[in-house]
């Protein structure tokens, strides 16, 4: 990896076995990304203790996709994730993220205060998600679908994680495990990531050096016709993602109660359906460097929509809606990561942190179907509201194929596009 380094790039670390950086960091992301839906994974416990309606809880998931969405922003604008250290950049934010989120567990909020505790964990957020993939880069130039599909493939388990929690011998009540131990092993595991990259994981010899500050780094994103293109199917990929992260769980376990199932495999059903994603970012990472990242883009796009079309009517056969969202979420993350690899492609290389993070500011800015969910749903029904999350994948398709035809599609995956 050291001899084939790009010229004039700083070697902040020496040169370690990569694939040996690829574990370790994976692992840190899964750790770290455990915060996400400490407090979704709970929501029936909170409800039943808090009496929320509809709108309280989807806030639960929402204020943390904007919390994350103001830091990637702000990171970006500023520059910070080519200017600070990204391995430090992670260990704050994951030790801030732990302790916004235990602040949850540990104090008597109102739930207002709930929800600013949750802002704060996505603004911290912004700082453990865009640095890992900055430090990931650092370490492969090439095979870099695969690197970083596993990295998207971490997020996603460590996304599903609070699920697991809520279905662990914790302790036990009538709606779960208590919320606030999955609360607390939620923070208990960002913790345990932060000490991982501090101890195992510097920057890889493919790291340029700091960059000097240049706000117009993050208007690239629009102004760059490819690149805008690429941020475009990563727009509709997000406009899907997290709604179907949040609700679909929530819909399975509706279902198995209502069949007599039970609520264990209900969670646990919802459980596998974010975390068999991570299979598909593996998977689609490698076909990706092969095949092309437009080509894989494309086909995760349309096989997650066709899910979102059809998954919302299943509510009454939990075998077959199980099978359903198990296809939906292996598709539904597996094109993540190749919007992300297209970028850092794309990108000046001095300012490849800052094109990633406001590239992940865009699309979780986009996430405010989470909120629409509880709205159609009610109104429309599960199978309606779901079908609505299929209008990002046709717009992650088109602007897909554009990309696929232009001149700078030569610089995605080896020349592949």
């Amino acid at each position: 990896m050291g001899s084939g380094a790009t010229p004039g790039l700083r070697y902040d670390a020496p040169v370690r076995p990569r694939h040996r950086v690829l574990i370790l960091l994976a692992l840190a992301e899964v750790l770290g990304m455990s915060l996400w839906f400490s407090a979704s994974a709970v929501v029936p416990q909170l409800t039943a203790e808090w009496n929320l309606d509809g709108s309280q809880q989807s806030w639960l998931t929402l204020s943390v996709q904007i919390g994350f969405a103001v830091g990637a922003v702000l990171a970006a604008v500023s520059n910070l994730a080519d200017r600070m250290p990204a391995h430090v950049l992670f260990q704050l934010a994951a030790v801030c993220g732990a302790a916004t989120n235990a602040a949850i567990a540990f104090m008597d909020l109102s739930f207002g205060g709930v929800i600013a505790m949750r802002f704060l964990t996505g603004v911290c957020l912004a700082g453990v998600y865009p640095p890992a993939m900055k430090l990931m880069v650092s370490w492969f130039a090439d095979r870099r679908g695969m690197a970083i599909g596993t990295l998207v493939a971490a997020a996603a388990v460590g996304s599903a994680m609070p699920h697991l929690f809520n279905v662990l011998p914790l302790a036990s009540d009538a709606t779960g495990a208590p919320w606030r131990a999955v609360i607390l092993a939620a923070s208990m595991s960002a913790l345990a990531g932060a000490l991982l990259v501090g101890i195992a994981i510097r920057p890889g010899p493919d790291l340029p050096a700091s960059a000097p500050f240049d706000w117009r780094q993050a208007t690239r994103t629009f102004t760059d016709p490819a690149m805008r293109r690429a941020n475009l199917g990563y727009l509709g990929h997000m406009w899907e993602l997290y709604a179907m992260w949040a609700w679909a769980p929530i819909f399975l376990l509706q279902s198995y109660e209502a069949a007599g199932a039970g609520e264990t495999a209900g969670r646990f059903a919802g459980f596998l359906t974010i975390a068999i994603g991570g299979a598909g970012c593996l998977v689609a990472g490698i076909a990706a460097d092969r095949r092309g990242r437009t080509t894989v883009a494309i086909a995760s796009l349309a096989v997650s929509g066709i899910c979102a079309l059809v998954a919302g009517w299943l509510g009454g056969s939990t075998l077959l809606l199980t099978a359903v969202c198990l296809v939906w979420g292996f598709a539904v993350v597996a094109d993540s990561a190749q919007f992300s690899a297209a970028i850092s492609e794309l990108s000046d290389p001095a300012y490849v942190g800052t094109a990633l993070t406001m590239q992940t500011a865009l699309g979780f800015l986009l996430t405010a179907t989470i909120r629409l969910m509880p709205w159609a749903s009610s109104r429309f029904g599960w199978g309606a509201a779901f079908a609505i999350l299929a209008l990002g994948p046709i717009v992650g398709i088109v602007s897909m194929w554009q990309l696929r035809q232009m001149p700078e599609a030569s610089k995605l995956a080896g020349g592949r596009g």
